[in-house]
Parts: structure tokens; C-alpha cells; sequence
């Protein structure tokens, strides 16, 4: 049986339920997953309307009730009811709807009745507002799910970033940069490398200064950090290299020279990421108890509610979703 893909709608005032809906009424997707969206009637329904889509909702109470015929959306509701929210508006309604599809999903994971998780972007404020502690899709899930310092991957045309920190100002990221961190960072890296499939890989650390420092000219995390986390990596038996200087080991590793790299700071590897191809970037999550793979975007407040989001970032990561599960042993999953 094909494998079972959960969808939560993502934050309602934003773009996620409308790029959900165009990228399912798009795509013939019943030869190779199944789908069941977690998200609320109403909020869909009314998308669906302002797009003229050709999807008709059918409630499910279960997992086992999934219709598999293109033109149905299968719609699973939590039980918390919907609150009033604005398009394109930050508010506390928002925020808790998102969490509660998000609850819901990881739920259905953690009991094995689905297979993965595809998440549309969620707004951090809005989740603020809602008294919601997480900043965002990857703490939610880590706190839900009991995952400890689970690890960003960003994926793009063979481009594979890690990240060594992500939601941290620069100078924070800038004193983030330690030989422990990055021994850390890189074990995990290669670690899920290998659970994606890559028996031996080959892993590339990004410089921190320009130039990699240029032997302390230009700032000594290189010699003083990164140097002596590569070696230490190396004795171990990892196949880890660096520093490298950042302005050219993406674009080295885009040509196969590497299988990943790890990114020091949330902007050095999102820009190096996107350049490549801004709709078709998608987040991995490695570390949880079941594969989450992500948009990589935002709720663009400015065009909800208008109908003119691109599903491609949201088709993409289904597609992706279902290129690393045809991988995978499934035997241990109910649905």
C-alpha cells in the first residue's frame, strides 16, 4: 500500500492552505502516496472557492477512511474548534489554529498511522500572539515529539546544507561557532546522511570569516574552532573536511564535490540554498521519530487571501516526501 503522507494547513492567514489545495488539485499523486490534510472545513473550502479549484472535502474520522481519488481532499479536523482570524494578519487565532493541525499531525505520526509529515509555512508572530513558546516548525515538533536538537537540512537540485544553529542573531550564531558544537552538528550530519541513503558521505564545513580568516587577519574561529573540530572529526573516522571558504563550497558541493555542507548561520546557507532555485528549496527535519519535510517560505501575508500563491515549494516537498519514503522500509507502519 502506497504510504501514507499527513498535511497540516499551516497557518490559516497565510498562504499554506492555498498553496495545499492548488498543489493537490495540480498533481496525480495516487500513484505513488496517499494524502490526509489535518486542517478545518471551512478555512479550505473557502480557498478552494476563491480558486476555482476542482476538489471536493470529505471528512475522515480515521486514517484507515482515506479516498484515493484525485479530485477529494481528505480532511481530518482537531477537535478544538476554528476562531476568527483575518488574512494577512498576525493574530493570536491564527497562531493556535496552525499549532493545534500541527499537534494533531505529529499525533498521528507518533502512532505510526502515517507515514511522514509536509508542513505549509507557519508565522512565528502570530504564534507569539498565541502565547505558543516555539518558534517555529522544527521546535514545535522537537518539544511534541521528545526530539533532542533535531537538524535543519535543506535540499535543492543534489544541494544538500546543514545547519550548525538557525533562529539566532548573528552574533549569536557568530559565538554559536564552537569545536564542540560543530563535532556535534557533524556526527548528526552524517548520521542522517547515511539514514537518507548515503552509505559513505562526504561532508564540507562552510568558513565563518571571509576567507576563512586568512590565518587570523580576519577573525580566529577558523584556526581556533573549526580547524581542530575537522581533525578531531577526522581521527573519529568521518570523512569531514574544512574550513572551506563559504563564498565557493556551496557551488562545489551544487557539483558534486561534497554531499552536504554544513552552514554556520541560518542566512549562509538559506541564500546559498535559494539562489540555486528560490520555489524548489525544501527542509528536511533529521532527528525526529518520523521524516518531516517542509516548504522553505513563508505565510506572505501580503497576497493571502488573493489567490495568487505558487504551489511549486509546496508540490516540491511532497515529491520529496515521497522520493525518500520509496527508500524506506515501511513495515512497521499501520496504515
Amino acid at each position: 500500500m502506497n504510504p501514507l503522507i499527513c498535511i497540516p494547513m499551516g497557518d490559516p492567514a497565510g498562504i499554506g492552505p492555498e498553496i495545499l489545495v492548488k498543489a493537490l488539485a495540480a498533481n496525480d499523486f495516487s500513484n505513488s502516496c496517499r494524502l490526509l490534510v489535518v486542517g478545518y472545513g471551512a478555512v479550505l473550502q473557502q480557498v478552494i472557492s476563491t480558486c476555482c479549484l476542482p476538489l471536493t472535502i470529505k471528512p475522515v474520522k480515521a486514517c484507515t477512511d482515506i479516498d484515493p481519488r484525485t479530485d477529494i481532499l481528505n480532511l481530518l479536523e482537531p477537535t478544538v474548534p476554528p476562531q476568527h482570524f483575518e488574512p494577512g494578519t498576525v493574530s493570536a487565532a491564527a497562531g493556535k489554529m496552525a499549532y493545534d493541525c500541527i499537534q494533531l499531525a505529529t499525533q498521528l505520526a507518533l502512532e505510526q498511522q502515517v507515514h511522514a509529515l509536509v508542513t505549509p509555512p507557519i508565522n512565528k508572530m502570530s504564534l507569539a500572539a498565541a502565547n505558543i513558546r516555539q518558534a517555529g516548525h522544527t521546535e514545535i515538533l522537537a518539544d511534541l515529539t521528545d526530539s533532542r536538537h533535531p537538524l535543519t537540512l535543506f535540499e535543492v537540485a543534489g544541494l544538500k546544507v546543514f545547519f550548525l544553529s538557525r533562529h539566532l542573531s548573528l552574533r549569536q550564531a557568530c559565538d554559536y561557532v564552537t569545536r564542540n558544537n560543530l563535532i556535534q552538528c557533524a556526527q548528526k550530519a552524517i548520521e542522517a546522511l547515511k539514514s537518507l541513503g548515503i552509505e559513505m558521505p562526504s561532508l564540507a564545513i562552510a568558513g565563518l570569516n571571509p576567507h576563512c580568516g586568512d590565518n587570523g587577519l580576519f577573525g580566529h574561529e577558523e584556526q581556533e574552532e573549526i580547524r581542530p573540530a575537522v581533525l578531531r572529526l577526522q581521527q573519529l573516522g568521518l570523512n569531514v573536511s574544512g574550513p572551506w571558504p563559504a563564498d565557493s563550497v556551496f557551488y562545489q558541493a551544487l557539483n558534486g564535490k561534497f554531499d552536504a555542507v554544513i552552514s554556520l548561520y541560518h542566512d549562509q546557507g538559506h541564500i546559498a540554498t535559494k539562489m540555486v532555485d528560490f520555489h524548489k528549496t525544501i527542509s528536511i527535519t533529521c532527528g525526529l521519530p518520523f521524516l518531516r519535510t517542509s516548504v522553505d517560505h513563508g505565510t506572505a501575508y501580503d497576497i493571502a487571501g488573493k489567490g495568487i500563491a505558487s504551489d511549486v515549494s509546496m508540490t516540491e516537498a511532497i515529491k520529496v516526501a515521497i522520493r525518500y519514503l520509496s527508500g524506506s522500509g515501511l513495515s512497521n507502519i499501520r496504515p
